[in-house]
Parts: structure tokens; sequence; C-alpha cells
């Protein structure tokens, strides 16, 4: 009994190993490829639970998503002769799984080892009818457009799709930098001197119009003031004629308040004068005695 008990799990232990090796699931990321002894002998492109011979097929999952590679610092030459180092991104997706499986055994390392070499190719044929300005202008459209047209070419043999080829930079090598920059450095300096001494040159042109400008301007008001000065002085001696006419003694008062205020103005002034001289005339000191001292009252 026991022995029948332990062939039965046996059995279905069996039953049970040999369904779950009969099926496998594709996702709908995934091709698959079921091999038999070594021969493709079903490919499935759609998603789902399939079945196959427990034992004797094999799955060969294929990537049936678009995938990105990037080449970077790939060297170039363009048409004047200088090289530049240009960075792509390749968009590729497996068309055939079949092909890509007797090509490159599915392995995508071994594919893109073969799409690089020819990418490289593409890429310094491409460069090398062009100036580098056309890298940088409307013509960079058209120059993706045939390193992709090139490259593709080469990917269906391997049963790959190339679906697009873009440029992300295209740059100098560190040679050609350093030299491309000393001749920029050149040039802008030279601009800048010459700037400068355009420059220089103007300024000292509105110097001297501002000079002469400044000369003409005091000098006419050297003018202007002269002539306002004479008037001025007309007016007065007019008003001082015109004041004396009508009271000579109060003018000849004023005059001598104004002698006053100028002749005793600052502090220790001393005058030598006769008692009995005029300029005291409104200080009432008519004596007949010798000049005496006369200090002024702060």
């Amino acid at each position: 009994m026991t022995a029948l008990r332990t062939m039965g799990l046996v059995l279905v232990a069996a039953l049970l190993l040999g369904l779950y090796s009969s099926v496998f699931v594709v996702d709908e990321r995934q091709k698959a490829l079921v091999m038999r002894f070594g021969q493709v002998n079903q490919i499935v492109e759609s998603p789902g639970l399939y079945y196959k011979l427990p034992f004797a097929d094999e799955v060969v999952y294929i990537e049936d998503r678009i995938f990105l590679w990037n080449s970077d610092n790939k060297a170039v030459q363009v048409s004047d002769k200088q090289r530049y180092l240009v960075d792509t991104v390749t968009v590729a997706r497996i068309m055939s799984a079949q092909k890509f499986r007797e090509t490159v055994g599915a392995d995508l390392t071994r594919a893109r080892a073969r799409i690089e070499t020819r990418l490289d190719a593409a890429l310094r044929q491409t460069y090398g009818k062009r100036t580098f300005d056309a890298a940088l202008s409307k013509d960079r459209d058209v120059m993706m457009r045939e390193i992709r047209d090139q490259v593709r070419a080469e990917a269906l043999s391997l049963g790959i799709d190339i679906v697009d080829v873009r440029i992300r930079r295209t740059d100098l090598m560190n040679e050609v930098l350093e030299a491309t920059y000393e001749r920029m450095k050149s040039e802008r300096l030279a601009e800048a001197k010459d700037l400068r001494g355009k420059g220089e040159a103007q300024n000292i042109q509105m110097k001297a119009l501002a000079d002469r400008k400044a000369v003409e301007l005091v000098s006419e008001a050297g003018r202007q003031s002269e002539i306002i000065r004479g008037e001025g002085d007309a007016e007065r001696n007019r008003i001082f004629a015109e004041a004396f006419t009508k009271d000579p003694e109060f003018f000849a008062f004023y005059r001598s308040m104004q002698a006053y205020s100028k002749s005793l103005a600052t502090d220790g002034t001393t005058l030598v004068l006769k008692p009995n001289s005029d300029f005291f005339k409104y200080f009432g000191l008519h004596k007949d005695s010798e000049a005496v001292p006369v200090s002024p009252t702060p």
C-alpha cells in the first residue's frame, strides 16, 4: 500500500513537472522563439500563454521594446579638415526575431558592436561632405536622416530596424578646441583694441569740442558781465549824481558814513589825523591841537 502511494505521488509529480515544462508565458514586452534541437520551431510575437514539448523545446525570449544606444565621442573630420567629436543616440527595435537569432545569436551586445562600426563609417562619410557650420544649421536634420539610412541597411541584415539616429552634440576635439580658442581670443583682442582706439579718438574729439565750447561760453559770459557791469556803474553814477543835486549835504553825510565804515571795519585800526580834519566833520572834533591817535570802538 505504501509503495503504491509513493508511486502515485511520483507520477503526480512527474505530471506536474511535465505540465510546468510544457507551458511558457510571453508578455507584451517580448517576443519568443521556440527552439527544438537548435532549430527555430515556432515564433511567438503576441503576448499570452503558450505550449511546447517539455524537455525537447527551449524558449528564447527576444526584447520587443524600442531601445536606445548612446554612442559618445565619435571622431569625425569635416570638409575643412577640422576634427570634431560627435555624440549620437540610436533608436532601434528588433523586427525579425529569427534573423536576430541566426545572425548574432540573439545577443544585443554583438548586434550593437556591428551597428556601431557602420555608424562610425556613416558619421565620417556624412560629416566629410560638409563644413562644421552645417551641423549647426538646418542641414542637421538632413545629416541625421542620411546617417540613419546608411546604418539601417546594416541593421536590417541583423533583424533590427533603426528607427532614428539623433545627433546630441558636435564639439571640437581638445587640441582643435585650444587652437580655436586662441584664434578667437586674438580676434577679440584685435577687435577690442580697434574699438578702444576709436573710443580714444572720439574722446579726444569730444573733449576738444567741449573745451572750445567752454572757452566760447566763458568769453561770452565775460563780455556780457562787462556790459552789465558798465551799465550798472553808469546807472549808479546817474543815481548818485541825481541824489547829489537834490541834497548835497545829505550826499556828503552819506559818503562820510561809508568812509567811516570802510576805514574802521577792522579791529585795531589806528588813524593819525588832525582833530580839525574834514574826516571828523560829522563828529564835531574841530580843535586847534596836534593830531592824536584815534582808536575806533569795535
